[in-house]
């Protein structure tokens, strides 16, 4: 019986661009390496349409009650919990709606742990510990492809009847991945060798802002460009609310920031009651009505 041939990614193949690297300046270091990454914005944008069909399957699936996963190990998982982490504060979401899931747990996020990749059974523990339902998103990650822990929580989820996203920036995987969207950025062989954390990283978070950014425009988390759903935690995001409502309502700091303290520090409400001229709890009656949509409740007026 002839023993099938082993199909190496295009995540491990050698850069020739970069076969003498090691011989080269700082300065010629740093070009090649500008030289090779500046080809990743375009390798992205050629998935434009499984992107944009991946977020309005996420879009879908909030609306339903669904949460989102991000499944990875090693770069690939870290880049997904960072997302996750970033989707709270930025827009005022509950930190259950994203979630991000590392092989090897919380420890992987700051040291490698790169053996936990190797055993899919572990994925699928984790899709069980997470709980995850029919109504939920699987996105998995995994540069090369074929990642054993990523593929067993893919398979887990498939099972459940989750909705199942897949990225990945190997070409020749693509064909062994069952997910229903599969967003395939192909950025070549890495300056260092399989070091996905350069090339491939860079457009993993490259789709990773684009899913989750868009899905948040979608529900309504954005009016214009302006994050009116965001938690003011600090103090630069305090000044961010400020300014945000100074710049809706053209009123004056002093007024902006009393506004926002009427509010309770809720930009969107504050604006809804400056438009309105109504109370807070008019001003989330109307929110609601309009789906949280700000356009909508100040531009929709009886």
């Amino acid at each position: 019986m002839t023993r099938r041939r082993k199909i190496l990614p295009t995540t491990e193949k050698r850069n020739r661009a970069s076969e003498n690297i090691d011989q080269l300046s700082t300065q010629e270091i740093v070009d090649l390496i500008g030289a090779e990454d500046a080809g990743v914005p375009e390798a992205v944008a050629r998935q434009r349409r499984q992107i944009a069909a991946a977020i309005d399957v996420i879009v879908s699936r909030f609306k339903e009650g669904g949460r989102l996963f991000y499944v990875g190990a090693g770069t690939s998982g870290r880049l997904g919990v960072l997302d996750a982490a970033e989707c709270p504060p930025t827009f005022g979401v509950s930190p259950s709606l994203v979630q991000g899931i590392i092989a090897g747990g919380r420890g992987a996020l700051v040291r490698s742990a790169e053996g936990a990749e190797d055993y899919p059974e572990d994925g699928v523990a984790a899709i069980e510990k997470r709980k995850i339902r029919s109504r939920d998103i699987v996105v998995a990650l995994a540069a090369c492809g074929m990642t054993p822990f990523v593929h067993g929580a893919l398979k887990q989820a498939l099972k459940i009847g989750a909705a199942t996203i897949f990225v990945t920036c190997a070409p020749e995987a693509v064909e062994h991945i069952p997910a229903e969207i599969i967003i395939n950025p192909v950025v070549g062989p890495e300056v260092v060798t399989g070091s996905t954390r350069m090339k491939a990283g860079t457009a993993t978070k490259l789709v990773l802002n684009t899913l989750t950014t868009g899905a948040m425009i979608r529900l309504g988390k954005v009016y214009g460009n302006l994050m009116v759903d965001l938690k003011a935690t600090n103090e630069k995001l305090r000044d961010r609310s400020i300014r945000i409502v100074m710049e809706m309502t053209d009123l004056s700091r002093p007024r902006a920031r009393k506004l926002l303290a009427r509010a309770e520090g809720r930009v969107k409400a504050a604006i809804v009651m400056h438009f309105r001229r109504t109370d807070l709890t008019g001003a989330l009656m109307i929110l609601d009505e309009c789906d949280q949509f700000l356009r909508n409740a100040i531009e929709e007026r009886p």
